[in-house]
């Protein structure tokens, strides 16, 4: 068959994107992996996912700022692309900058307009072309001639796409059937959805359910075999060196092999959780240099000394749980009937500093990788009235729209707004095509990269908490801010003040 054109792929995501039935979106993406070499189908699978092979290229927005003029005939190779973005996540040293940007200027300056258009895209990692893992794993059965089912089971296991599509396409059912869980191979966690309050959840659940306490820390999988302890975050990335106190509580354990899921988190010196930055902080420094330990707490066991438990019920798997590890490592958890009993632990969980509730189904197997019905958590919301300050042009699918919005809360003591951070999420379709219009109205200045608005647009923003943080004036910033929606109900003058900000996070306003 010979090399897939990139432009071959680039032209399969736009396809994708302006295809709304989901068996054409397969039978695209299907086409698309059939024509891949065996050397191709790890990268061409990434990028039909909308991802890159390698986790770190060093590429940022402020690399994709000045590219050069598109090719206008198209040369490159799925492998040729594959091979240039090895190179450039591998620069490092002296003169790496520069380096890079020349690395950046020649992949960019070889690609047609479509192709860089799918490259901006997946280097910034803002490709929304509606091909979410769900569809891939059908497109990959359909390619490979195989049942979906064991599609997905294989992708549980593995944590990733691209390693199932290799072995799906090159090995077919036999191959899938050879990805087992093993003890030191991360996989990608149970998620949880959300629920508006603890009844609601219940309706999903069903009683009685089982309510975990949900901890204000990171998420880990810890594995354990003999020795050997390694410790991953939600995104599979290998942090053990990081946290030597989970490492020696897991290794601590009467067990031989074991794989864990639960939260590690920093406390004070009352027992009660520090601020999330703390422990995330904590967890993203290379060296145990710092004097915050992260304990660990469990919530769930997939594998005990050689036995795999994801398939059993959550009862089994949390009665072995409470039986191989001591209460002061585990999750605070208890069954309840009603719904009141479940308002009280929310109520509880809030009052010792923690995030909220998680309720689940005893009778539900682990479901590796999916967010359903069975685990679903209760957090308090936090919203506030902001001002728009300034937003940024978007990037791939939002390309010509302006989409990332700077926020700002009202200083009443000057009159001016303190900015707390920036979002993209939560905006729409018509979200994005209204507020490109109204802040192209209120724009003072247009650097080609952030336009600068009269502060005069209020926007709802919802988020998960206040931390503290250096890079803005007001020494605080949201965390996980996302658009409910605008406020033409509401005058600046009337938005809500930074003070309001600080109470919630339980800060102080910075000296000076």
């Amino acid at each position: 068959m010979g090399l897939v054109r990139f432009l071959d792929i680039a032209a399969t995501s736009a396809a994708v994107s302006a295809t709304s039935g989901r068996k054409a979106k397969i039978e695209l993406l299907a086409d698309a992996l059939r024509r891949l070499e065996p050397g191709e189908i790890t990268a061409g699978a990434a990028y039909l996912a909308g991802e890159l092979r390698q986790r770190q290229t060093g590429v940022g927005y402020a690399g994709l700022r000045d590219l050069p003029p598109p090719a206008d005939e198209a040369t490159l190779t799925v492998a040729a692309v594959d091979a240039a973005i090895a190179e450039l996540s591998v620069v490092s040293g002296a003169g790496s900058q520069a380096r890079r940007r020349d690395l950046v200027g020649a992949l960019f300056g070889a690609a047609t307009a479509e192709e860089q258009r799918l490259l901006v895209g997946l280097f910034s990692g803002e490709l929304r072309q509606g091909a979410q893992a769900g569809l891939l794993a059908e497109a990959i059965a359909v390619a490979a001639q195989v049942p979906v089912t064991a599609v997905r089971r294989a992708l549980l296991l593995a944590g990733d796409l691209k390693q199932v599509a290799s072995a799906a396409l090159l090995g077919g059912a036999p191959a899938l059937a050879e990805i087992h869980l093993r003890v030191g191979t991360p996989l990608s966690p149970m998620l949880a959805q959300s629920a508006p309050d603890v009844a609601a959840a219940l309706l999903d659940t069903g009683t009685p359910a089982v309510v975990d306490t949900k901890l204000d820390g990171i998420r880990i999988q810890v594995h354990r075999s003999g020795d050997e302890v390694a410790v991953f975050t939600r995104s599979l990335d290998d942090i053990t060196a990081r946290l030597p106190d989970v490492v020696a509580a897991v290794r601590a354990l009467p067990v031989r092999e074991i794989i864990l899921d639960g939260e590690a988190m920093a406390l004070d010196a009352s027992g009660r959780p520090r601020p999330f930055q703390e422990t995330s902080s904590r967890a993203a420094t290379r060296g145990a240099t710092s004097s915050v330990a992260l304990m660990p707490y469990f919530f769930d066991l997939l594998h005990l000394d050689g036995t795999d438990l994801l398939d059993e019920p959550g009862r089994v798997r949390w009665a072995a749980l409470a039986d191989t590890l001591p209460a002061d490592l585990t999750v605070g958890r208890e069954t309840v009937e009603t719904p009141e009993q479940a308002a009280a632990a929310f109520a509880a969980a809030l009052a010792a500093g923690q995030e909220g509730i998680v309720v689940k189904a005893p009778e539900a197997p682990y479901d590796v990788g999916r967010r359903g019905a069975a685990w679903v958590k209760v957090k308090p919301r936090h919203t506030l009235d902001l001002v728009v300050l300034a937003v940024e042009w978007g990037h791939g699918r939002r390309r010509g729209w302006l989409s990332n919005l700077h926020l700002g809360a009202r200083d009443p003591g000057t009159g001016e707004f303190v900015m707390l951070g920036k979002t993209f999420k939560g905006l729409t379709d018509e979200l994005l095509r209204w507020q490109t219009e109204r802040f192209k109205e209120l724009a003072v200045s247009d650097d080609g990269w952030v336009v600068r608005v009269r502060p005069e647009q209020v926007v709802e923003i919802a988020f998960d908490g206040v931390q503290t943080s250096p890079r803005y004036p007001g020494g605080v910033a949201l965390r996980f801010a996302r658009v409910l929606r605008y406020r033409d109900d509401k005058r600046a003058a009337e938005a809500d003040t930074i003070d309001m900000v600080r109470a919630i996070g339980g800060h102080q306003a910075p000296a000076g």
